[in-house]
């Protein structure tokens, strides 16, 4: 098990993991992302930025010049490219990366990660949109890798997983990083897989009636998870046919003891733990009994990874005389 206090005192903004980082999967993540998606954002967030006039444009004007993208915060995992890129390619700009998605940056203080060209003021334009972009998916991904060492380290075998807790309208890119950072998306969005939390069940009636209620529109195709707050309600759910139970908002110990006799009972039922789980207490939740772990705290309050970019002055070359 990790010591986590020593991770915790560090003074940084990342907290220190061993250096567990998988290797870059075979496939490409950026492949999942559809191309029409990819421009429907960054004309999205182009529009949000620069809805109408862009007066510093007539500073500018549109000679080509080149800008550094420099990332300031060491041992971060990059995530993000591909929209960083389709910004720039809105507005006719070019982008070069030198680090892969999916690469640690660093152990440098300020690292060089990408180079881009074009018109001036297009990629003045582009900055701002793109690095919102990049520093948030970037610090998502570096989080979920902390996350999934500690998996790693700790010898457990299950998911660590996401959850719905997103930025509205920027859904699509932090489950994108999830997948970067080696972690599980859990559902996309409400038609992924039926959960049924508590206000479904009171609403409903019980979750025998819930479940019912569930199974007769999604059919085989959708697996059903309930949220349930003892191993009592966990083996009403199995036994009305669910493929999940989400131990929500137990104890650890509690956890773990309800987990085993769920298992022992439904061997084939899936067990998922969530609610009050931490970077600082993950390790806690760990079990042979329980499949996974969901974190809010993968989207809300993550730190985001320091990135700038720097437009280059141009060189002066003396001309000399005959």
């Amino acid at each position: 098990m990790l010591s986590l206090p020593t991770f915790m005192e560090q003074k940084i903004k990342f907290p220190l993991f061993p250096r567990f980082r998988m290797s870059p999967p075979s496939h490409t993540v950026a492949h999942s992302v559809p191309p029409h998606a990819l421009t429907r954002l960054a004309r999205e967030w182009l529009a949000e930025d620069t809805s109408n006039f862009d007066p510093a444009g007539v500073c500018v004007g549109s000679q080509e010049i080149e800008a550094r993208l420099l990332c300031k915060t060491p041992h971060s995992v990059l995530a993000g490219s591909p929209f960083f890129t389709a910004v720039f390619t809105e507005v006719g700009c070019t982008v070069d990366w030198i680090y892969q998605e999916g690469a640690e940056i660093g152990p440098d203080a300020i690292t060089l990660t990408a180079v881009v060209r074009g018109p001036a003021r297009c990629l003045l334009l582009g900055e701002r949109p793109a690095l919102n972009c990049l520093a948030r998916a970037s610090g998502i991904a570096t989080r979920c890798s902390q996350l999934q060492a500690m998996a790693t380290v700790g010898g457990w075998h299950g998911e660590v997983a996401g959850t719905r807790k997103t930025t509205p309208g920027f859904r699509l890119v932090e489950k994108y990083a999830m997948l970067v950072g080696g972690v599980s998306m859990h559902r996309q969005d409400l038609s992924g897989m039926v959960m049924l939390k508590d206000n479904h069940v009171w609403a409903s009636g019980s979750i025998t009636q819930a479940v019912t209620a569930a199974r007769s529109v999604c059919g085989f195709s959708s697996k059903i998870e309930v949220e349930c707050r003892s191993a009592e309600e966990g083996r009403e759910a199995a036994r009305g046919g669910a493929d999940i139970v989400m131990l929500d908002n137990f104890q650890p110990q509690e956890l773990h003891v309800a987990a085993r006799a769920l298992k022992e009972e439904f061997p084939a039922l899936l067990i998922e733990a969530s609610g009050g789980v931490t970077l600082a207490n993950l390790s806690m939740y760990f079990s042979p009994h329980v499949d996974i772990i969901s974190l809010g705290c993968i989207t809300q309050g993550c730190p985001v990874v320091d990135f700038s970019l720097k437009v280059q002055k141009p060189v002066a070359h003396s001309v000399l005389q005959d």
